[in-house]
Parts: structure tokens; sequence; C-alpha cells
């Protein structure tokens, strides 16, 4: 089985691309589910996030609230690391998790785990091919502010918590430009595909 990672940044077109590789075949899972699961009540992350951070972030019905959470985080690296020291480990054990499983189901398959920050994190080592969907940070803006109901300078703020598209993509084993038409990525995104199975036939 080929482990693939695909990644990008804010409103690259990721989730497309990796849309467009599971019809194609591909086995898809998204490293942002995942994290959700494990903050979810009962989640490995869940009682130690509330342990560090405080009931302030809890809902009526004690799920955590994931803007009030962020919003602590927001601008304190420290703190972003300690949370991020709760919830990635968690993240990774549940990929590791479903890559195994998908190896035993499927040995001639192709897994590919979508994450925002891949290369921010280091988890790219985990993959054997890297995917980076990218566009122009305009439009990457663009895209944000209308997905995520966003203003300009909160779109940019999140940008400058991650490495530039352009750097990524020069690390990158396989480029997605996802700055034309849907029917352009999804061309691209079929040529990646086919160099991909030619590497587990």
């Amino acid at each position: 089985m080929l482990r693939v990672g695909l990644t990008g940044g804010l409103a690259s077109g990721k989730s497309f691309v990796a849309s467009a590789l599971s019809k194609l075949g591909c086995h898809v899972i998204h490293a942002d589910e995942l994290g959700h699961a494990v903050l979810a009540s009962g989640g490995e992350a869940y009682q130690q996030v509330i342990a560090e951070f405080g009931s302030g972030i809890l809902n009526t019905d004690g799920s955590i609230d994931r803007r009030r959470l962020g919003a602590l985080v927001f601008d304190d690296p420290e703190r972003l690391g300690v949370l991020n020291s709760l919830v990635h480990p968690a993240v990774f054990e549940r990929q590791e998790r479903w890559l195994a499983e998908v190896a035993e189901r499927d040995p001639q398959g192709i897994a590919v785990v979508e994450a925002a920050i891949m290369y921010e994190t280091g988890s790219d080592t985990r993959y054997q091919k890297i995917i980076v969907a990218m566009c122009t940070p305009e439009q990457q803006i663009t895209r944000a502010m209308k997905r995520d109901h966003l203003s300009r300078e909160e779109v940019l703020a999140r940008l400058r918590r991650q490495l530039p598209l352009a750097e990524k993509a020069a690390r990158a084993d396989y480029i997605v430009d996802t700055s034309g038409t849907k029917e352009e990525t999804i061309r691209q995104t079929e040529s990646v595909y086919r160099s991909l199975r030619s590497l587990v036939q």
C-alpha cells in the first residue's frame, strides 16, 4: 500500500483534490475530522484539554467549543504548542490505525491523509509521497473569506501561521494547481493518480 500525504494551505483546494482522489479509488481520511474526534466528549484529548484550558471552553452540553478554544491560543504560540502537544499525538495514532486497516484490507491500495499543517508538524515524513494543492495567495484569501465568513485581516492572520504555499510546493512530489477551473484541477488530479497507481501495481 502507498501512503500519500495531501496538504496545502488555508482554502487552497485540498478538500476538492481529496474528493477527486476518493472518486478515483483512493482511500481518504481528513486530519481535521480526526482532530474533531479526539476533542469530542470521550475522545483521547478531551479531558486533558479541559484540564489545561479550563471549563470556560465548554458549551452547555459539555462539548468543547473549538472557536472559543482557538481564540485562547490564536495569538499565543506557546499555548498553541501546548494544545498541539495534547491533540496531535492522538490524531497521529488514529491515522496510523486507519493506515494499518487500509493496508490489511487493500494491500495494493493508495491511502491519502489530508492535513493542512503537514510540513509544520513534521508529519510529512510519515508518507511515501506528498501532494500539495495550491493556488494564488489572493485566491486563498477570497475563498477563505467566502467559505468561513472571515474578514480579510482574520484570513491573513491565519495564513501567517502556515508555511507559504510556494515553500510547500518546493518540497512536494506532486503539485495540483487549483487556481483554474474545477475541470482543470480534476485533470491534474487524474494525472497524479495515474502516477501513484503505477507505483503500486
